[in-house]
């Protein structure tokens, strides 16, 4: 029989907490010697190899990989410390042995916001040399952009110029990226010379990646309460409010946070691309995730039909052998393929090249997984217990005389009745939070669907009773068809509970007006609540609103600060580094 590990006497002179470490020293050895591993107590902390994990995240999906792996890491023996890559900043780089980088990639090939300040840093001359790090970096994204995991790339291309050590490649993941990320973790741990070991009292390294409860592996089938459309008559826009109960779920969330909804695709289009495959929709297919199902089913709700993956593209142009088509996958023509790509889905290509053909089995293996879609929840727990509340911009257009939709805004719209059913979980989202403060004044940019988590602070705050002053910036296309949420901005308006709402119609009148034009317009104002300590939220487009809007803070600085340009910037990032500057944008 195995005896129990040394201690040392009761009697000996340490304090309870020198005892304990000491203790674990011993038990440490110990479980060397009996060529055995397990986990160390809390008093045997000490004695775990030092982990830092730092995520870049902009909707959250990164860093809660970076808290579950770091679970798995502690069953390694690893003593992990996750932060957000903006910490590394100032991050004491002498103390990192160990580093595992998780990042997405947001816009145009940015950087999220809570990882800018460390890529800055680690890109200058201030950075140190890193020698002594061993790494490896999973970049998050998706092969729809052109500029995919751009952020990892140039993290990963970055730490091996300071010198660092990479112990396992990058992973570039796309949508559905829980095998890859767990296969990446595992390398790593690999390299970073990780105990394989079972730890007593712990589940075995078979968990997976994904959190236990709901999630969007295991979504919640919610109950769809309520969907009207927001807009008046003449609107060329249809945007709804959607009320959904999550009772019985468990869920809980916060202000700030966002819900993912996995949707289900249009079945009018999923007979189309059945008919384009001559097929009869039973044949049986393979699903990415284990196991088969029939083509009707894979392709209503396993497959994204809309979206034209790489592989897919590739493969049709290497079928057809039409030289003017394979010439767009020439390096350098991007840009070209991006054009031809240009509101064309799966059955586009079916037609166009109707002599190349599949077999079910074929084609789906070149589909990328329906991945959920994320929206800003736009209700407060408080005002609305048990329930959750959207604020969704339904997408249709017409291409090729063909009318198209978005696939979840229209699964809301037109495929789920009052009463039917919603999967969904809840997505954290830390980075986007309101101050503990209620007394710290707010302002808010948020045009369009932007509205949508400001209408849930604006109830929160009301709910608990805060005093802080809350200006709302709000913009869209016309005020008589397209002004959100018109009678309650306005009941908050009489009440003194919205301070200010500055709106900027765009369509109103000849010149264009946006939320950077009324904030340029409020400079003085707005440097005023900036200098009574009021944080600064923006949600929305990221492509072009987001950046004017930092473009219009930069010149408030400028302007109603009186800084010049470089003062301002620097005031920026340190809005940023001090949680005051939150944007949740998209």
């Amino acid at each position: 029989m195995p005896t129990a590990p040394p201690t040392i006497p009761e009697n000996a002179p340490f304090t309870p907490e020198q005892k304990a470490w000491i203790n674990g020293y011993l038990a440490g050895l110990y479980a060397c010697t009996q060529g055995t591993a397990r986990y160390l107590t809390q008093g045997e902390e000490a004695l775990r190899e030092p982990l830092h994990i730092l995520f870049g995240s902009q909707t959250g999906t990164a860093e809660g990989l970076a808290h579950r792996l770091s679970k798995l890491a502690q069953k390694k023996g690893f003593g992990a410390q996750v932060k957000p890559l903006g910490e590394g900043a100032t991050l004491d780089w002498n103390s990192v042995k160990n580093l595992l980088v998780i990042t997405s990639t947001y816009g145009d090939g940015d950087m999220p916001d809570n990882a800018q300040a460390c890529w800055e840093f680690l890109a200058s001359d201030q950075a140190p040399m890193l020698s002594q790090v061993r790494f490896s970096v999973l970049a998050l994204g998706d092969t729809n952009y052109s500029a995919f995991c751009l952020a990892g790339k140039k993290f990963d291309a970055r730490l091996e110029e300071l010198g660092a050590r990479r112990v396992s490649p990058r992973v570039d993941c796309d949508v559905d990226y829980e095998k890859a990320a767990l296969a990446w973790f595992e390398m790593a741990m690999a390299g970073l010379g990780a105990n394989t070991a079972t730890v007593a009292g712990v589940k075995d390294d078979s968990e997976p990646v994904v959190s236990t409860g709901y999630t969007r592996i295991n979504p919640f089938p919610a109950k769809l309460l309520t969907s009207c459309v927001l807009n008046g008559a003449g609107s060329s826009k249809e945007t709804r409010h959607v009320e959904i109960s999550l009772e019985g779920s468990g869920l809980n969330y916060e202000v700030g946070d966002a819900l993912g909804v996995m949707p289900s695709n249009c079945p009018v289009l999923v007979d189309e691309l059945i008919r384009a495959l001559h097929c009869d929709g039973e044949e049986a297919v393979p699903l990415s995730v284990g196991g088969e199902t029939s083509l009707r089913a894979a392709l209503q709700n396993h497959y994204d039909i809309t979206k034209i993956s790489n592989e897919l593209v590739q493969d049709f142009f290497r079928r057809s052998g039409e030289a003017i088509h394979a010439q767009l996958l020439a390096p350098g023509r991007e840009d070209d393929l991006k054009k031809y790509l240009y509101g064309r889905d799966v059955i586009d290509l079916l037609v166009e090249f109707s002599k190349v053909r599949y077999t079910a089995a074929e084609l789906c293996a070149l589909l990328k997984t329906l991945a959920p879609r994320l929206y800003s929840i736009s209700s407060s727990p408080l005002a609305h217990p048990g329930q959750v509340h959207l604020t969704v911009g339904i997408v249709r257009y017409e291409v090729n005389g063909r009318s198209r939709g978005g696939v979840c805004s229209t699964f809301l719209a037109d495929r789920i009745g009052v009463g039917g059913t919603v999967p969904v979980y809840v997505q954290a989202s830390h980075g986007f939070r309101l101050p503990s403060d209620g007394n710290v004044p707010v302002i808010m940019v948020g045009p369009g669907t932007g509205i949508a988590p400001f209408r849930a602070f604006l109830e929160e705050r009301q709910a608990r009773g805060a005093k802080g002053r809350n200006w709302l910036f709000f913009g869209d296309q016309r005020a008589a068809s397209d002004f959100l949420y018109r009678d309650a901005l306005g009941g908050w308006q009489k009440e003194g509970h919205l301070t200010r709402l500055s709106t900027a119609f765009s369509r109103d009148q000849e010149r264009k007006i946006y939320v950077q034009h009324r904030m340029e317009e409020e400079a003085a104002e707005l440097w005023s609540w900036l200098q009574d300590g009021a944080c600064f939220y923006v949600c929305g487009d990221a492509s072009r609103m987001a950046k004017d809007v930092d473009l219009a803070l930069h010149r408030v600085a400028e302007v109603g600060g009186g800084l010049a340009v470089e003062a301002a910037a620097d005031y920026i990032k340190k809005l940023r580094a001090e949680k005051r500057y939150m944007r949740d944008v998209y």
